[in-house]
């Protein structure tokens, strides 16, 4: 770890900031996972952000940040650009200290990120396609107004706001090794840093960042934030194109290793969360968690994952369950080919039948060039219970003498 460039939060600030939360946030509960524990060999812990209020950790930066406003400042309004989870927190913050806020959103925020956030009061503009355009817009309505902005990660004050997050990591799990944090501009892992190292400078601290919008690692190599050219993640809680320069200071300086996460581990991660953990978490949420189980052994128990956020549009969950259902080898999509005469198919079935695989859909196809004269080919998805019973489905139609083709 190299040495800071600019001043970093200390964990004095961080304890000042618990003290201003006192009966603001909720002191989120930290579940023991034994699945993720047998995997890693000791206690694994999930620290439950996603059951905090708005849905997710950011509500401790953002209420910190206004609270620290001047009452002229507060009179003039706070204005924020965020992806969802932010934006809500500074809705319900600037609700609860009596300021009026303006948010921009990008136009594909989920919609239930946007309600809420209109439902904390806030007056929402919706403009382009990703974070950048509503990050202008929102600095020249401050300029414009006299608004403040509340950046969503970049600022001293948001960052010891996210860093009690730490400090209830180690009340609660005294003996912890390793904390690993969902880390997109890096305002939690930050704060959370900053706590942990100021008590227990022995403790790992692990960033990861979803691997299509992973901005620290190249941030990181050259010293000053380097945007990305482009992202293309399903975690648009953590798609930020380039750290700040007082989150990369900080994650520089206390933070252990920066991991990288792949969509399918986090949509396995996020169908594990709803099995196994019987928690809602968000595909940025559970970033964290994708790290363990994609790499148990790398991290050192007992280990506390923080399950940022929760806040899930239904329809992207959906999606997101069925890709983790694919990666997880729970779904297995094949072509067969078969005779093309009355029977074929109904006895395909039956073979499928005979070895529990239940069947979610079936096409035949008869024109492709690649077949032969009286051949058809029969493309079927089905559940399985997991790798060892898809080969074990896909060995018992081979035996049978068939065809079969991944697909």
């Amino acid at each position: 770890m190299s040495e800071p460039a600019v001043p970093l939060v200390t964990g004095a600030e961080v304890e000042a900031a618990a003290a201003l939360l006192s009966g603001v946030v909720r002191r989120t509960p930290l579940e023991h996972s034994r699945a993720l524990a047998e995997r890693v060999g000791g206690p694994v812990w999930l620290k439950c952000e996603n059951l905090q209020r708005t849905g997710s950790f950011k509500i401790r930066g953002a209420y910190t940040r206004i609270a620290r406003l001047t009452g002229a400042e507060r009179a003039a309004g706070v204005v924020a650009a965020s992806a969802g989870n932010h934006a809500q927190g500074v809705a319900l913050a600037a609700r609860e200290l009596g300021a009026a806020a303006t948010v921009f959103m990008p136009e594909s925020a989920p919609l239930p990120k946007l309600a809420a956030t209109r439902g904390y009061g806030a007056v929402v503009h919706q403009l382009g396609d990703s974070l950048t355009a509503p990050l202008v817009a929102a600095r020249e309505f401050a300029d414009r107004t006299g608004s403040v902005f509340i950046h969503p990660f970049d600022h001293p004050d948001v960052i010891a706001g996210q860093g009690t997050v730490g400090l209830e990591v180690l009340d609660q799990c005294p003996d912890v090794a390793t904390v690993v944090v969902c880390t997109g501009g890096g305002g939690l892992v930050a704060g959370i840093a900053a706590a942990v190292k100021a008590r227990r400078p022995d403790v790992r601290v692990v960033a990861v960042q979803a691997e299509m919008a992973a901005a620290f690692p190249a941030s990181l190599a050259a010293g000053v934030p380097v945007p990305l050219a482009m992202m293309s993640t399903m975690a648009d809680g953590i798609a930020v194109a380039a750290p700040g320069d007082l989150t990369l200071a900080h994650v520089a300086g206390l933070v252990d290793e920066v991991r990288t996460v792949s969509e399918d581990e986090l949509s396995r991660a996020l169908l594990f969360c709803l099995e196994r953990a019987k928690l809602v978490v968000e595909p940025a949420g559970v970033a964290a968690v994708a790290a363990v189980l994609a790499d148990p052994g790398a991290f050192a128990a007992p280990v506390v994952a923080v399950v940022s956020g929760g806040n899930i549009d239904p329809v992207l969950m959906l999606k997101v369950v069925q890709h983790g259902m694919s990666a997880a080898g729970r779904y297995l999509s094949l072509r067969v080919r078969v005779p093309d005469r009355p029977g074929s198919l109904a006895g395909l079935l039956r073979e499928l039948a005979a070895v529990s695989a239940n069947v979610l859909s079936v096409e035949h196809e008869r024109t492709t060039a690649q077949l032969d004269l009286g051949e058809v080919e029969i493309a079927v998805v089905l559940e399985t219970r997991g790798p060892d019973h898809a080969r074990e489905v896909v060995g018992a139609l081979e035996r049978e003498g068939y065809a079969v083709t991944s697909g």
